[in-house]
């Protein structure tokens, strides 16, 4: 099933839609049904997370939507409002990306200084939980969301994971050699096995880049749904929707996937560098 964040998203677009067909605004929805303007824009936005099914039904009563349509709806509804296995680990991941990640069909990846997510091993993720200054617990379910995230490479709706990985994220770990080979390895053993995922590594030797102001992620989703982008911070990252933010991260991973070395050459040095480890 396809993410209940996904689901959401899909909710409040086809009903800001049918309010327009309708020839209704938000203010004339509100007076009619006795609803403040701003529940509303919250259900329409997917602010206000959780509609209910008596709520959106007085919204469609309203829109005249009727029979196969009305139940379409209330499907998306009931689906929308479904607890993924994500908010069990809010405190050690963001849902509001995970959601969307889990829903996507193509997904574009680039983590700085970091290895990705999805390509990472838990002996890595542990590591890097332990700098953020996780204790083992924390650390542990860090690893455990990690493994239950990169079940996606496998199955589900995801066609296909393309990740520009800095040699430098590798080299970061390079005081832990049976670390550094384990990583190696790993991204090795996805790039050449899986027909879902690509990786490019970015040499050192490529100097400044684009990429400096720091990590971020494009989604792409099935059914007409617009294109995501994630960019992360300190404090955590945010959601970007507006078209033309998510071109311009668009244009910056074109000129990472550029610079970076091919598919095969990117396989060679990274075997190179297990060998040599």
């Amino acid at each position: 099933m396809t993410s209940p964040t996904v689901r959401r998203r899909r909710l409040s677009a086809e009903l800001r839609r049918r309010r327009v067909q309708a020839g209704l605004t938000l203010n004339d929805v509100a007076e009619e049904l006795e609803w403040s303007p701003a529940k509303l824009g919250h259900i329409e936005t997917g602010i206000r997370k959780w509609p209910s099914v008596m709520e959106i039904s007085a919204l469609l009563r309203l829109y005249g939507v009727t029979g196969g349509q009305r139940e379409a709806i209330l499907t998306l509804v009931r689906e929308s409002r479904l607890r993924p296995w994500w908010t069990e680990y809010e405190d050690v991941l963001s849902s509001a990306y995970v959601g969307n990640e889990a829903g996507a069909v193509s997904i574009q990846s680039y983590a700085g200084i970091l290895v990705p997510d999805l390509l990472q091993t838990p002996d890595y993720t542990a590591a890097l939980a332990r700098s953020l200054g996780r204790d083992g617990r924390a650390a542990e379910r860090m690893v455990a969301a990690h493994l239950k995230r990169q079940e996606i490479l496998d199955s589900g709706s995801l066609v296909r994971y393309h990740a520009v990985v800095e040699e430098d994220a590798l080299q970061r770990v390079s005081a832990d050699l049976g670390l550094l080979r384990a990583q190696a390895n790993r991204i090795v053993e996805l790039a050449t096995q899986s027909e879902r995922v690509t990786v490019q590594l970015l040499p050192t030797s490529a100097g400044p880049h684009a990429g400096l102001a720091g990590p971020f992620s494009i989604l792409e989703f099935e059914e007409d749904e617009a294109d995501l982008a994630y960019v992360e911070a300190t404090q955590g990252g945010g959601i970007i929707e507006a078209e033309e933010s998510v071109r311009s991260c668009r244009r910056v991973w074109e000129d990472l996937a550029r610079i970076a070395a091919s598919e095969q050459a990117t396989v060679g040095i990274l075997r190179r560098m297990a060998l040599l480890t």
